[in-house]
């Protein structure tokens, strides 16, 4: 049985991808404290394993599923990108580039030092800066060196060995250097510091409860409007300023037996019964002592939940605080913003920056949503449907662009198709984010391209390395990953001064910051973890956007400096 599983895994290598695959995610999910292989570094050991019986794989694949992938990455990653290059995210971006100079300029020290050949130097920068992508562009710059075949494989067998044995405390170490001691290091307290940024930039105390409780924020309520109170007369913009420096909203009227909408205009009087909607805790304390009425009809407000693409130029970097002010915002609150590749929450707070690319989830009365979403973008509505014409013309595009070579004092340069397809895809998603009637890829089918992508490119490769992969790990195991040690620890101690004492970023969003120059998501959650906040996330996207780049782009860069 054994002999014919073997057998038919060499005849049929796809069915050892999908091995690999599945092993990969099912040892991948198991985390310690948060920490754990994921889904790629499995992949990788699980090809290692299923190699060793040898098994021929055809190359064509492997470069079609990196090319997809890098596509994904940089479409995820576009808007912060072109964002973080040309507008007031500068200086992130900046520092974001001096953290992944940094990186590159330590492993190639390293490796030369230790006399690494240039499969173990792109393999060690991969793995000890965790940066999965860059392996295949290595590979592609080998490939071009005309190197003996032999000798060229020689190398790339040696890549996942270093990557494996360095990836481990690439992912645990700076999480641990970033979130444990970083702050010691920096003298900062994590809780203070973020409690001083909300502060002042409006942010509220987090509250208990939401989605899954009994308990929830927004809340509609009908009241009476009392003979001689004090909304008698006043408009209805004029009764809600009544309770300054919050969001309450009046959105309905019964005047008789008549339902009227609540426009601002609309003036009220004595006898009406009048929907209010805010926030709990606002309408609880302001309107404690009214006359609350039970109208069932009333009350049955057409309401909707909606998430909205940001697109529009006009609203780039105003604050939060700033387009609640404008009239289509009336009556409606903001639920969650997600920005960047990587999904990440950021804080709701006044002073909160929106940026094109974001997105938001709103809530509110049907007709004001629209309005507000108007104002912001497009509505981002659930589909399953992919512009795969614009994906293939895409990728096509960028792999032509890249695989043109200039020679520059007789070295060849070259983005290659992989470096195309990549800067195709922050064009991309850069343009989707100002052009949103083309160019849809869903979430989903992101996620596909870029997890699935990367992890059958890594699949291949590890069990193509499989039969060589043992002996490395015995000559080079400990001292590779005592020097991975380094490679990852020192660029992140002096990034975080860097940022401090040069770049002079708050406290609350340094460590942050940090971790989205070296695109460590575990750390950015232990640094939010030890913070007890999400501020820390405001300073990732940017960053990530940046250095996700060109830590792949090093990828090709470490093998011209290291031949």
């Amino acid at each position: 049985m054994i002999d014919w599983f073997f057998a038919t895994l060499k005849q049929y290598p796809e069915i050892a991808i999908f091995l690999a695959l599945a092993l990969g995610y099912y040892f991948g999910k198991f985390t310690f404290k948060g920490i754990g292989l994921g889904s790629v570094t499995a992949t990788l050991i699980a090809g290692v394993i299923i190699g060793q019986i040898g098994i021929t794989i055809n190359q064509p694949l492997k470069a079609f599923s990196f090319l997809m992938f890098l596509f994904a990455v940089g479409y995820g990653v576009g808007p912060q990108f072109v964002r973080g290059i040309a507008s007031n995210g500068l200086p992130q971006a900046i520092f974001s580039a001096v953290q992944c100079v940094f990186s590159l300029a330590a492993c190639v020290i390293i490796a030369k030092i230790a006399g690494y050949d240039l499969g173990y130097a792109a393999g060690f920068y991969s793995g000890s800066q965790t940066i999965s992508a860059a392996m295949g562009l290595s590979t592609d710059a080998i490939n071009r060196l005309g190197l003996p075949p032999d000798q060229a494989k020689t190398m790339l067998d040696s890549m996942p060995i270093a990557y494996a044995v360095t990836y481990m405390f690439g992912t645990m170490g700076s999480a641990i250097v970033i979130a444990v001691l970083g702050p010691k290091l920096l003298g900062i307290d994590l809780v203070a510091a973020c409690k001083d940024y909300e502060e002042k930039f409006g942010g509220g105390k987090k509250q208990v409860g939401g989605p899954g409780t009994g308990w929830y924020q927004r809340v509609l309520r009908a009241y009476k409007v009392r003979a001689g109170g004090k909304a008698v007369g006043l408009r209805v913009i004029e009764a809600e300023a009544l309770v300054p420096n919050t969001r309450l909203f009046i959105l309905r009227v019964r005047r008789g037996g008549e339902i009227i909408e609540a426009t601002a205009d609309v003036v009220l009087k004595e006898g009406d019964v009048v929907v209010v909607a805010g926030d709990r805790e606002v309408i609880v304390k302001a309107l404690q002592g009214a006359e609350e009425v039970e109208d069932r009809e009333l009350l049955a407000i057409p309401v909707e939940g909606i998430d909205v693409l940001v697109t529009n130029k006009a609203v780039d970097g105003k604050t939060l605080g700033d387009l609640a002010d404008r009239p289509e915002a009336r009556g409606v609150f903001v639920r969650k913003i997600t920005r960047g590749a990587t999904a990440t929450d950021i804080p709701i707070m006044a002073g909160t920056e929106i940026n094109r690319g974001d997105l938001l989830t709103l809530v509110g009365r049907t007709q004001d949503v629209a309005a507000a979403t108007r104002m912001l973008g497009v509505a981002d509505r659930p589909t399953d449907i992919t512009d795969m014409a614009f994906v293939g013309a895409a990728i096509v595009i960028g792999g032509l662009i890249g695989s043109l070579m200039f020679k520059v004092s007789g070295v060849p340069l070259t983005l290659s198709t992989a470096g195309g397809a990549l800067i195709a895809g922050i064009i991309g998603g850069w343009l989707r984010s100002v052009r949103p009637k083309f160019g849809r890829i869903p979430t989903p089918t992101v996620w596909f391209m870029n997890s699935v992508g990367l992890n059958i490119f890594i699949a291949v490769v590890g069990i193509s390395a499989g039969p060589g992969f043992v002996n490395g790990l015995k000559t080079q195991g400990i001292g590779l990953f005592l020097w991975g040690v380094a490679a990852t620890s020192i660029p992140l101690i002096l990034g975080m001064f860097i940022a401090k004492y040069v770049f002079k970023f708050h406290d609350a969003l340094n460590l942050g910051i940090v971790s989205g120059s070296r695109t460590t998501t575990a750390s950015l959650g232990l640094v939010c973890d030890q913070a007890k906040s999400q501020i820390p996330a405001l300073g990732y996207t940017v960053t990530y956007a940046v250095g996700n780049t060109l830590l792949t782009i090093w990828g090709m860069v470490i093998i011209m400096l290291m031949s």
